[in-house]
């Protein structure tokens, strides 16, 4: 059985707590940490492991076991100095993934400098969104048109390659309307159900959200 990632995020403001609740939601193991016990407080209540704690201390780090952490999202852009020594410490402990949040271009180029893998504007990126995207396995990118529908685009599995749409019937198995494929440059919007599809494919899709987890 596959090994259930394991998620940690520093600040519980309103874009960390949506990440982490989003994180939890799909089935993630979750450890939140702020140092604010009022945040704290607030998200226990849906956020089964929650800490109140300043994570810029690496004794802190230590402390609660974070070396096994898969992903770290560091969601406080309002103090770069945290998070700078947040990114610092985590991977000092030899965590491989880390995603940070910032307020500015100049903010993202230093994170980036001090070790963060990604780095996200929160203006263009909603933590529900980042969420989604971490636990949705050879999902791309998801974007949310309701409640229960989303956009995506999703890799051409290697089951897939090498058969068509028809054969492959997706939309009864998964609940997926494909409006466009992607090869490299190329976006095709009138898509012919015969056409083969390859490895490197991108299918651009309409879907019911609930059955995408059948991808996931």
């Amino acid at each position: 059985m596959q090994k259930k990632k394991t998620y940690a995020v520093f600040g519980l403001g309103r874009y960390g707590t949506a990440v982490a609740r989003e994180l939890v939601a799909n089935g993630m193991e979750v450890i939140a940490v702020d140092s604010d016990s009022r945040l704290v407080n607030d998200a226990a209540a849906f956020l089964p492991i929650c800490k109140c704690a300043d994570v810029t201390d690496p004794e802190v780090i230590a402390r609660f076991g974070l070396d096994g952490v898969d992903t770290v999202i560091i969601c406080m852009a309002s103090s770069l100095e945290a998070s700078v020594l947040a990114i610092a410490h985590c991977k000092d402990i030899g965590i491989k993934n880390i995603i940070a949040k910032c307020a500015n271009e100049m903010h993202k180029k230093i994170l980036s400098c001090v070790g963060a893998t990604e780095v996200v504007f929160p203006e263009d990126e909603s933590g529900t969104r980042l969420a989604k995207n971490l636990v949705s396995s050879g999902i791309i990118d998801m974007i949310s048109l309701s409640e229960h529908v989303s956009m995506v685009e999703v890799d051409v599995r290697s089951e897939w390659v090498d058969k068509n749409l028809i054969e492959l019937n997706l939309r009864k198995k998964y609940g997926m309307n494909i409006v466009a494929i992607k090869d490299g440059e190329e976006v095709d919007i009138n898509i012919n159900p015969e056409k083969v599809l390859k490895e490197g494919m991108i299918l651009i899709v309409i879907a019911d959200t609930s059955k995408l987890n059948k991808l996931m």
